[in-house]
């Protein structure tokens, strides 16, 4: 069975940090890209970043360059997203999804996705 399961979610004050993680099942990251995806209550899913199935190219979203780092470690078959200076705004559902071709990440062209992990930034 093909799958991505994130966890590390959870409730964080402002200004903490918290990293997630994306564990692949049934299939290798090792040639997908993958990408890091977030919707918050009310709002349309959104990229927030994404790291090519080369793994030498990373893209952000202006909201959180500078706070989010997006890796991965193919052997562990895992990704992970490093969340610093986190923001009430940084508040949703963070999800995982990966892609099979070498291009950028986008909401309507990624293969497989997770079902979500809840990020929520308040004190």
């Amino acid at each position: 069975q093909l799958q991505l399961v994130e966890s590390g979610g959870g409730l964080v004050q402002p200004g903490g940090s918290l990293r997630l993680s994306c564990v692949a099942s049934g299939f290798s990251l090792d040639f997908h890209g993958i990408g890091w995806f977030r919707q918050a209550p009310g709002k349309e899913r959104e990229g927030v970043a994404c790291i090519r199935r080369s793994g030498s190219v990373t893209n952000y979203a202006d909201s959180v360059k500078g706070r989010f780092t997006i890796s991965r470690h193919n052997r562990k078959n895992t990704a992970y997203l490093q969340m610093n200076s986190l923001k009430p705004e940084d508040t949703a559902v963070y999800y995982c999804a990966a892609i099979r071709s070498p291009f950028a990440c986008t909401v309507d062209g990624m293969n497989y996705w997770g079902k979500g992990t809840l990020v929520t930034v308040s004190s």
